[in-house]
């Protein structure tokens, strides 16, 4: 059975089966049409959110069966909650409910200053126990990580743990997780594929195109 793979501390990569590299070809292809690009983005996204309750923490638990038997298993500690990067973040949520029932998600919004070409904070709505709280934190592609930078930032500022923080993407570029690791040792990154690289634009190379663009609108 495959196994996901870390490829350093903290940051692991998807098993990079059959299957997976098939759903990431039709992805990728720019031929693909809107319909196939999210069923097969979301199926990308489901074992994403798997792969990252399987990073909880767990305790042993003994389970009555039926006739009278024992089933030595386990049960996750703590609570959890997602939390989208406004626009194309809210893609992975049906995911993580899809896998979590009545699981709370808040959202953040964070886009691009046209003054400075950085990235600033508009909105946020959080749930308010955050603090105590597991974080999935939601967005597909990780490039420069200005954005999910700040979005940390403002989870570190209502108190959540870093090592609570699961920063889930569908793609990753070397660039990105370098970036985000030097500032975030122990936020733990899960990502379906790291890419080659940046390009001068600070796309990432092959990577698949616009996100969001694909997922919503095309």
């Amino acid at each position: 059975m495959a196994t996901s793979q870390e490829i350093n501390k903290n940051v692991i990569l998807l098993p990079q089966t059959n299957q997976l590299i098939g759903l990431y070809s039709i992805i990728r292809d720019q031929k693909t049409k809107r319909g196939d690009f999210v069923f097969y983005s979301d199926r990308i996204i489901r074992l994403l959110v798997e792969e990252g309750l399987n990073q909880l923490p767990v305790e042993e638990a003994t389970i009555e069966c039926h006739g009278g038997n024992q089933y030595k298993g386990a049960k996750f500690l703590g609570k959890i909650c997602g939390v989208s990067i406004v626009r194309a973040g809210e893609s992975m949520e049906m995911g993580l409910r899809d896998c979590c029932r009545s699981v709370r998600i808040g959202k953040i919004l964070i886009q691009r200053d046209e003054e400075t070409a950085l990235p600033k904070l508009f909105y946020e709505k959080l749930p308010e126990d955050i603090s105590e709280r597991y974080v999935f934190l939601l967005d597909p592609m990780l490039a420069t990580g200005g954005s999910a930078m700040m979005a940390v930032e403002v989870l570190l500022s209502r108190g959540v743990k870093m090592d609570r923080i699961f920063f889930l993407n569908l793609l990753a570029a070397p660039e990105g997780i370098k970036a985000f690791q030097d500032k975030y040792p122990d936020v733990k990154i899960i990502t379906g594929g790291i890419d080659e690289k940046l390009d001068e634009n600070k796309y990432i190379v092959p990577g698949l195109g616009d996100f969001g663009d694909r997922y919503y609108c095309i």
